[in-house]
């Protein structure tokens, strides 16, 4: 790992790995791992996933929030991660940050997930700043009323993680794989997700982006980029995981129970 000189001393130190394209579920492991054994701050930037899949909550159920059947007809990975939050389908169009810090570091946001969102909002408003009417609404991040970043948490004793699924651009196609979501934000409307959702790239370039929630980070934060060798972090190291990618039998037996118990 190669560590350059950190800025902004005084500040807490943050350390920051970027990635480009690495698969969803090699990235969710890095960062369950990250929270749960390393006592440092860390920011993960991954510019898109190189392969679809759809990602659920924690506590999720295949059979209410996707198309079981087209899923396993077009070998889509459904993945459940270890944080909670709600079900997003990720490509190469998706770019995803990931804030894992200390509590004490941030005196002033307390460890639930209210004040964490409230955070982040002021967060990512200096990133958006005069830039398509931004706001956090119900827990996502919207220009006006139409959702482009999706967000998810974990809380522990002393460190919590927030990541965020920001749609630069999406496939129309591949919002079919998802069931609308019995518990949506009131501000949806019932929209189907087509009309629900927008992407960054009519707002802002991914680069601009980038740089900008760096830079935000940075009022926050002593940031130190890193190089991180992702493979040997999660292969090299022993660690149960409880983000798991479902089999197909599972997805058929969700589908199955739930057809038994109507």
């Amino acid at each position: 790992m190669t560590v350059p000189q950190a800025r902004n001393v005084g500040l807490p130190l943050m350390n920051l790995a970027k990635f480009k394209g690495i698969p969803i579920l090699q990235q969710l492991h890095l960062e369950e791992q990250l929270l749960r054994t390393s006592s440092d701050n860390w920011c993960i930037i991954n510019d898109g996933t190189n392969t679809p899949a759809i990602v659920m909550g924690l506590s999720g159920k295949p059979s209410e929030l996707v198309e079981v059947g087209p899923v396993l007809r077009d070998h889509v990975p459904v993945i459940r991660r270890f944080t909670g939050g709600g079900t997003v389908i990720v490509d190469n169009g998706t770019i995803f940050v990931t804030l894992i810090c200390n509590r004490d570091d941030l005196p002033g946001v307390k460890p639930y997930p209210r004040s964490i969102m409230y955070w982040s909002g002021l967060l990512y408003n200096e990133v958006f700043q005069g830039i398509g009417d931004f706001q956090l609404r119900e827990n996502d991040y919207v220009f006006g009323s139409c959702k482009f970043g999706g967000n998810a948490q974990s809380i522990t004793k002393d460190r919590w993680i927030h990541h965020t699924s920001f749609l630069w651009n999406y496939e129309a196609r591949n919002m079919a794989y998802l069931k609308l979501p019995s518990r949506a934000p009131e501000y949806r409307l019932a929209r189907k997700h087509t009309e629900f959702l927008c992407g960054m790239k009519d707002y802002m370039a991914r680069p601009v982006f980038i740089s900008k929630t760096v830079k935000a980070i940075e009022t926050h934060f002593s940031v130190k980029p890193v190089k991180l060798d992702i493979e040997a972090v999660t292969f090299d190291t022993p660690f149960v995981h409880s983000t798991k990618l479902m089999s197909k039998q599972e997805l058929v037996e969700a589908t199955c129970a739930t057809t038994s118990a109507v």
